[in-house]
Protein backbone atom coordinates (compact mmCIF):
# COMPACT_ATOMS: atom_id res chain seq x y z
CA UNK A 1 0.00 0.00 0.00
CA UNK A 2 1.67 3.54 -0.98
CA UNK A 3 0.35 7.12 -0.61
CA UNK A 4 3.19 8.66 -1.22
CA UNK A 5 4.95 10.54 -4.16
CA UNK A 6 8.56 11.05 -3.36
CA UNK A 7 9.44 14.12 -5.16
CA UNK A 8 12.87 15.25 -4.58
CA UNK A 9 15.30 14.39 -2.08
CA UNK A 10 17.89 16.89 -1.27
CA UNK A 11 21.47 16.04 -2.24
CA UNK A 12 23.28 16.77 1.12
CA UNK A 13 20.76 15.60 3.56
CA UNK A 14 17.86 13.26 3.37
CA UNK A 15 15.53 16.22 3.30
CA UNK A 16 12.84 15.00 1.12
CA UNK A 17 9.53 16.42 -0.17
CA UNK A 18 6.67 15.21 -1.65
CA UNK A 19 2.48 14.60 -1.83
CA UNK A 20 0.29 12.13 0.37
CA UNK A 21 -2.39 11.40 -1.13
CA UNK A 22 -5.29 11.04 1.20
CA UNK A 23 -9.03 10.76 0.87
CA UNK A 24 -9.66 14.62 1.48
CA UNK A 25 -7.43 15.50 -0.88
CA UNK A 26 -3.14 15.65 -1.58
CA UNK A 27 -0.95 17.00 1.32
CA UNK A 28 2.29 18.32 0.30
CA UNK A 29 5.32 16.91 2.43
CA UNK A 30 7.17 17.54 4.49
CA UNK A 31 4.06 19.27 6.37
CA UNK A 32 3.15 20.38 9.92
CA UNK A 33 -0.38 19.77 11.57
CA UNK A 34 -2.05 22.26 13.61
CA UNK A 35 -3.81 20.38 16.90
CA UNK A 36 -7.49 20.42 16.60
CA UNK A 37 -7.69 18.49 20.21
CA UNK A 38 -11.53 19.05 20.49
CA UNK A 39 -11.88 19.13 16.57
CA UNK A 40 -11.08 22.67 16.48
CA UNK A 41 -7.67 24.37 16.47
CA UNK A 42 -8.00 27.02 19.63
CA UNK A 43 -8.69 30.46 18.38
CA UNK A 44 -8.85 29.75 14.65
CA UNK A 45 -11.78 29.06 12.87
CA UNK A 46 -10.94 26.62 10.33
CA UNK A 47 -11.70 29.17 7.80
CA UNK A 48 -8.91 30.69 8.89
CA UNK A 49 -6.89 27.07 8.75
CA UNK A 50 -7.87 26.83 5.12
CA UNK A 51 -6.99 30.35 4.31
CA UNK A 52 -3.70 29.61 5.64
CA UNK A 53 -3.49 26.82 2.98
CA UNK A 54 -3.07 24.10 5.60
CA UNK A 55 -4.19 20.31 3.73
CA UNK A 56 -4.51 18.78 6.90
CA UNK A 57 -5.29 18.66 10.84
CA UNK A 58 -4.87 16.92 14.02
CA UNK A 59 -7.55 16.04 16.26
CA UNK A 60 -7.74 13.60 19.37
CA UNK A 61 -9.72 10.26 19.88
CA UNK A 62 -9.28 10.22 23.25
CA UNK A 63 -11.16 13.96 23.88
CA UNK A 64 -13.38 13.25 20.69
CA UNK A 65 -14.37 9.88 22.60
CA UNK A 66 -15.24 11.28 25.98
CA UNK A 67 -17.26 14.53 25.01
CA UNK A 68 -19.07 14.81 22.36
CA UNK A 69 -18.91 11.20 21.61
CA UNK A 70 -17.93 9.28 18.56
CA UNK A 71 -21.64 8.30 17.90
CA UNK A 72 -22.59 11.39 17.69
CA UNK A 73 -19.23 12.31 15.49
CA UNK A 74 -20.08 9.56 12.98
CA UNK A 75 -24.19 10.95 13.19
CA UNK A 76 -23.00 14.53 11.91
CA UNK A 77 -20.76 12.91 8.77
CA UNK A 78 -18.01 12.31 10.78
CA UNK A 79 -15.59 14.94 11.47
CA UNK A 80 -15.62 16.43 8.46
CA UNK A 81 -19.09 16.84 8.33
CA UNK A 82 -18.80 18.07 11.50
CA UNK A 83 -16.72 20.56 11.64
CA UNK A 84 -16.84 21.61 8.41
CA UNK A 85 -13.72 22.11 7.90
CA UNK A 86 -12.77 20.70 4.13
CA UNK A 87 -9.11 19.19 4.29
CA UNK A 88 -8.34 15.82 6.25
CA UNK A 89 -7.95 14.91 9.67
CA UNK A 90 -5.24 12.88 11.14
CA UNK A 91 -6.52 11.21 14.68
CA UNK A 92 -4.07 10.30 17.52
CA UNK A 93 -5.24 7.40 18.83
CA UNK A 94 -5.71 8.46 22.42
CA UNK A 95 -2.62 6.69 24.00
CA UNK A 96 0.11 9.99 24.96
CA UNK A 97 -3.63 11.08 26.60
CA UNK A 98 -3.80 8.09 29.18
CA UNK A 99 -0.53 7.49 29.53
CA UNK A 100 -0.54 10.93 30.69
CA UNK A 101 -3.23 10.16 33.29
CA UNK A 102 -0.98 7.87 35.54
CA UNK A 103 -2.56 7.67 38.09
CA UNK A 104 -6.46 7.01 36.51
CA UNK A 105 -5.35 4.53 33.87
CA UNK A 106 -4.24 0.76 34.20
CA UNK A 107 -2.45 -0.70 31.50
CA UNK A 108 -2.82 -4.07 30.61
CA UNK A 109 -2.53 -6.68 27.32
CA UNK A 110 -6.20 -6.51 26.87
CA UNK A 111 -6.19 -2.37 26.59
CA UNK A 112 -6.00 0.82 28.47
CA UNK A 113 -8.82 1.52 31.53
CA UNK A 114 -8.59 4.53 32.47
CA UNK A 115 -11.26 7.37 34.66
CA UNK A 116 -12.11 9.89 32.76
CA UNK A 117 -10.65 13.27 33.85
CA UNK A 118 -14.04 15.46 32.85
CA UNK A 119 -16.61 13.29 35.04
CA UNK A 120 -14.55 10.12 36.49
CA UNK A 121 -16.69 7.43 34.52
CA UNK A 122 -14.52 4.17 33.62
CA UNK A 123 -13.62 3.06 30.02
CA UNK A 124 -11.60 0.56 28.54
CA UNK A 125 -9.36 1.34 24.94
CA UNK A 126 -8.71 -1.64 23.10
CA UNK A 127 -6.67 -1.65 19.82
CA UNK A 128 -9.86 -2.73 18.19
CA UNK A 129 -12.24 0.15 19.23
CA UNK A 130 -10.31 2.56 19.54
CA UNK A 131 -10.28 1.76 14.96
CA UNK A 132 -13.80 1.43 15.13
CA UNK A 133 -14.05 5.10 16.86
CA UNK A 134 -11.47 6.59 14.16
CA UNK A 135 -13.51 4.84 12.03
CA UNK A 136 -16.76 6.45 13.02
CA UNK A 137 -14.77 9.58 13.15
CA UNK A 138 -13.97 9.04 9.28
CA UNK A 139 -10.22 10.24 9.88
CA UNK A 140 -8.35 10.30 7.11
CA UNK A 141 -5.39 8.80 9.32
CA UNK A 142 -6.07 7.08 12.28
CA UNK A 143 -3.03 6.14 14.63
CA UNK A 144 -2.71 2.90 16.50
CA UNK A 145 -3.14 2.54 20.38
CA UNK A 146 0.42 2.53 21.51
CA UNK A 147 1.91 2.13 25.27
CA UNK A 148 3.85 5.67 25.35
CA UNK A 149 6.59 5.07 28.51
CA UNK A 150 8.99 8.27 29.26
CA UNK A 151 12.25 9.27 29.41
CA UNK A 152 13.97 7.66 32.25
CA UNK A 153 12.18 4.53 32.22
CA UNK A 154 14.11 1.25 33.27
CA UNK A 155 14.68 -1.31 30.80
CA UNK A 156 12.16 -3.59 32.62
CA UNK A 157 9.66 -1.39 31.66
CA UNK A 158 10.24 -0.22 28.48
CA UNK A 159 10.31 -3.86 27.33
CA UNK A 160 6.59 -4.19 28.47
CA UNK A 161 5.58 -0.68 26.97
CA UNK A 162 7.03 -2.43 23.26
CA UNK A 163 5.79 -6.27 23.83
CA UNK A 164 2.07 -4.52 24.24
CA UNK A 165 2.21 -1.65 22.04
CA UNK A 166 3.69 -4.49 19.17
CA UNK A 167 0.39 -7.04 19.93
CA UNK A 168 -1.70 -4.00 19.96
CA UNK A 169 -0.16 -3.15 16.29
CA UNK A 170 -1.16 -6.58 15.20
CA UNK A 171 -4.52 -6.27 16.42
CA UNK A 172 -5.27 -2.67 15.34
CA UNK A 173 -3.99 -3.40 11.76
CA UNK A 174 -6.08 -6.98 11.48
CA UNK A 175 -8.98 -4.54 12.65
CA UNK A 176 -8.61 -1.64 9.86
CA UNK A 177 -8.64 -4.40 7.42
CA UNK A 178 -12.11 -5.25 7.97
CA UNK A 179 -12.98 -1.88 8.22
CA UNK A 180 -11.28 -1.01 4.92
CA UNK A 181 -12.74 -4.68 2.93
CA UNK A 182 -16.32 -2.84 4.61
CA UNK A 183 -15.64 0.40 2.33
CA UNK A 184 -13.30 2.83 5.37
CA UNK A 185 -11.28 4.62 2.94
CA UNK A 186 -8.65 6.39 6.03
CA UNK A 187 -5.54 4.59 6.70
CA UNK A 188 -3.88 3.49 10.05
CA UNK A 189 0.06 4.12 11.01
CA UNK A 190 1.21 2.09 13.92
CA UNK A 191 3.86 3.38 15.67
CA UNK A 192 7.65 2.64 16.72
CA UNK A 193 8.41 2.60 20.35
CA UNK A 194 11.34 1.39 22.32
CA UNK A 195 11.94 4.07 24.94
CA UNK A 196 15.42 4.94 24.98
CA UNK A 197 17.01 1.70 24.40
CA UNK A 198 18.88 1.24 20.87
CA UNK A 199 18.19 -2.49 20.85
CA UNK A 200 14.62 -2.05 21.34
CA UNK A 201 13.83 1.21 18.83
CA UNK A 202 15.45 -1.07 16.44
CA UNK A 203 13.47 -4.30 17.13
CA UNK A 204 10.12 -1.68 16.86
CA UNK A 205 10.96 -0.29 14.02
CA UNK A 206 12.02 -3.34 11.89
CA UNK A 207 8.39 -5.24 13.23
CA UNK A 208 6.54 -2.16 11.80
CA UNK A 209 8.52 -2.10 8.84
CA UNK A 210 6.76 -5.12 7.66
CA UNK A 211 3.00 -4.42 8.50
CA UNK A 212 0.40 -3.16 6.33
CA UNK A 213 0.59 0.46 6.05
CA UNK A 214 0.93 3.37 4.43
CA UNK A 215 3.07 5.28 6.82
CA UNK A 216 4.86 4.96 10.00
CA UNK A 217 5.12 6.93 13.05
CA UNK A 218 8.11 7.16 15.22
CA UNK A 219 6.84 7.59 19.22
CA UNK A 220 8.25 7.80 22.32
CA UNK A 221 10.04 11.07 21.82
CA UNK A 222 9.54 14.63 22.92
CA UNK A 223 8.96 12.74 26.58
CA UNK A 224 11.56 15.03 28.33
CA UNK A 225 14.27 13.46 26.78
CA UNK A 226 17.35 16.53 26.28
CA UNK A 227 17.32 17.68 22.48
CA UNK A 228 20.64 15.43 21.57
CA UNK A 229 18.88 12.53 22.61
CA UNK A 230 15.77 12.95 20.93
CA UNK A 231 18.15 13.66 17.31
CA UNK A 232 19.93 10.65 18.04
CA UNK A 233 17.23 8.40 18.36
CA UNK A 234 15.07 9.86 16.09
CA UNK A 235 18.00 9.73 13.31
CA UNK A 236 18.97 5.52 14.77
CA UNK A 237 15.23 4.53 14.51
CA UNK A 238 14.37 6.14 10.77
CA UNK A 239 17.55 4.08 9.35
CA UNK A 240 15.18 1.16 9.59
CA UNK A 241 12.34 2.49 8.17
CA UNK A 242 11.52 2.10 4.58
CA UNK A 243 11.68 5.13 2.43
CA UNK A 244 8.53 4.22 0.36
CA UNK A 245 6.23 4.96 3.28
CA UNK A 246 5.73 8.15 4.92
CA UNK A 247 7.61 9.17 8.20
CA UNK A 248 5.82 10.83 10.96
CA UNK A 249 7.42 12.15 14.49
CA UNK A 250 4.78 13.24 17.01
CA UNK A 251 4.73 16.29 19.24
CA UNK A 252 7.58 18.64 18.13
CA UNK A 253 6.35 22.29 16.66
CA UNK A 254 10.32 24.29 16.94
CA UNK A 255 11.72 25.13 14.36
CA UNK A 256 14.84 23.55 15.56
CA UNK A 257 12.91 20.26 16.14
CA UNK A 258 11.04 20.39 12.76
CA UNK A 259 14.80 21.44 10.97
CA UNK A 260 16.09 18.66 12.41
CA UNK A 261 13.22 16.15 11.74
CA UNK A 262 12.90 17.46 8.26
CA UNK A 263 16.89 17.04 7.86
CA UNK A 264 16.43 13.08 9.12
CA UNK A 265 13.74 12.62 6.05
CA UNK A 266 10.74 12.65 8.38
CA UNK A 267 7.43 13.99 6.62
CA UNK A 268 5.29 14.83 8.91
CA UNK A 269 5.08 16.62 12.34
CA UNK A 270 2.46 18.19 14.80
CA UNK A 271 2.19 20.04 17.94
CA UNK A 272 -0.16 22.27 20.69
CA UNK A 273 3.01 24.73 20.90
CA UNK A 274 2.58 27.22 18.64
CA UNK A 275 -1.35 28.21 19.76
CA UNK A 276 -0.52 27.26 23.75
CA UNK A 277 2.56 29.85 23.10
CA UNK A 278 0.33 32.09 21.45
CA UNK A 279 -1.93 32.34 24.18
CA UNK A 280 0.71 33.21 26.53
CA UNK A 281 1.78 36.17 24.48
CA UNK A 282 4.79 34.32 22.37
CA UNK A 283 5.19 34.94 18.62
CA UNK A 284 7.44 33.12 16.23
CA UNK A 285 9.34 35.69 14.61
CA UNK A 286 12.51 35.16 11.79
CA UNK A 287 14.77 36.76 14.61
CA UNK A 288 13.26 34.69 17.48
CA UNK A 289 10.31 34.35 20.16
CA UNK A 290 9.28 37.56 20.57
CA UNK A 291 7.15 38.74 24.09
CA UNK A 292 4.53 40.47 23.52
CA UNK A 293 3.91 41.70 27.20
CA UNK A 294 7.66 43.54 27.23
CA UNK A 295 7.14 46.87 28.01
CA UNK A 296 9.49 48.21 25.50
CA UNK A 297 6.61 47.42 23.04
CA UNK A 298 4.25 49.74 24.93
CA UNK A 299 4.61 52.83 21.76
CA UNK A 300 6.32 50.51 19.39
CA UNK A 301 4.02 50.75 16.13
CA UNK A 302 6.04 48.69 13.50
CA UNK A 303 4.92 45.53 12.41
CA UNK A 304 5.43 42.19 14.39
CA UNK A 305 7.29 40.64 11.95
CA UNK A 306 8.48 42.97 9.31
CA UNK A 307 9.45 39.89 6.81
CA UNK A 308 6.06 38.05 7.56
CA UNK A 309 3.07 39.11 5.05
CA UNK A 310 0.27 37.15 7.30
CA UNK A 311 -2.47 39.69 7.64
CA UNK A 312 -2.14 40.08 11.48
CA UNK A 313 1.76 42.15 10.50
CA UNK A 314 0.04 43.41 7.71
CA UNK A 315 -2.44 45.13 9.92
CA UNK A 316 -1.38 44.82 13.38
CA UNK A 317 0.99 47.07 15.64
CA UNK A 318 3.24 45.79 18.07
CA UNK A 319 1.75 48.19 20.38
CA UNK A 320 -1.75 47.19 19.82
CA UNK A 321 -1.07 43.50 20.62
CA UNK A 322 0.72 44.09 23.65
CA UNK A 323 -2.62 46.23 24.93
CA UNK A 324 -4.43 43.13 23.58
CA UNK A 325 -2.53 40.53 25.83
CA UNK A 326 -2.40 43.10 28.83
CA UNK A 327 -6.20 43.89 28.63
CA UNK A 328 -6.94 39.75 28.05
CA UNK A 329 -8.66 40.20 25.24
CA UNK A 330 -10.22 37.35 23.36
CA UNK A 331 -8.45 38.60 20.10
CA UNK A 332 -5.70 38.31 21.44
CA UNK A 333 -5.36 34.15 21.20
CA UNK A 334 -7.12 34.85 17.42
CA UNK A 335 -4.32 37.04 16.29
CA UNK A 336 -1.42 35.12 17.95
CA UNK A 337 -2.35 31.69 17.25
CA UNK A 338 -2.98 32.74 13.31
CA UNK A 339 0.58 34.44 12.94
CA UNK A 340 2.12 31.45 14.93
CA UNK A 341 0.75 29.13 12.29
CA UNK A 342 1.20 30.98 9.86
CA UNK A 343 4.92 31.30 10.41
CA UNK A 344 5.20 27.80 10.27
CA UNK A 345 3.36 27.20 7.36
CA UNK A 346 5.52 29.65 5.61
CA UNK A 347 8.65 27.86 7.04
CA UNK A 348 7.32 24.51 5.60
CA UNK A 349 6.62 26.21 1.86
CA UNK A 350 10.22 27.46 2.37
CA UNK A 351 11.41 24.05 3.44
CA UNK A 352 9.89 22.24 0.53
CA UNK A 353 11.42 25.20 -1.51
CA UNK A 354 14.86 24.65 -0.36
CA UNK A 355 14.95 20.78 -0.95
CA UNK A 356 13.66 21.22 -4.58
CA UNK A 357 16.66 23.69 -5.00
CA UNK A 358 19.58 21.46 -2.93
CA UNK A 359 19.52 24.62 -0.66
CA UNK A 360 18.11 23.04 2.44
CA UNK A 361 21.19 22.66 4.73
CA UNK A 362 22.25 26.03 3.82
CA UNK A 363 18.66 27.24 4.49
CA UNK A 364 18.59 25.37 7.82
CA UNK A 365 21.76 26.58 8.93
CA UNK A 366 20.72 30.33 7.78
CA UNK A 367 17.51 30.32 9.63
CA UNK A 368 18.59 28.60 12.54
CA UNK A 369 20.98 31.12 13.15
CA UNK A 370 19.09 34.22 12.72
CA UNK A 371 16.36 32.55 15.41
CA UNK A 372 18.40 31.33 17.97
CA UNK A 373 20.57 34.78 17.95
CA UNK A 374 17.54 36.64 18.78
CA UNK A 375 18.28 40.04 17.97
CA UNK A 376 14.60 41.41 17.63
CA UNK A 377 14.74 45.11 17.11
Amino acid sequence: MNIFSPGHTCKNSKARCGVMHLPHGDVRTPVFMPVGTNGAVKAVSKDDIEEMGFEIILANTYHLFLRPGADLVQEAGGLHGFTKYNGNFLTDSGGFQVFSLSKLRKITPEGARFQSHIDGSYHLFTPENVVQTQVKFNSDIQMQLDVCSGFGVDRKEAVSALEITTDWAKRAIKEWQKEREAGYKGYLFPIVQGNFFEDLRRQSAEFVAGLDSAGIAIGGLSVGEPADEFVHFMNYTNQFLPEEKIKYVMGIGTPEYILEAVAAGIDMFDCVLPTRNARNGSYFTHDGMLSIKQERFTHDFSPLDRECNCKVCRTYSRAYLRHLFKEQEILSSMLASYHNLYFLNNMMKEIRAAIENDTFETYKKSFLERFRAGNIQ
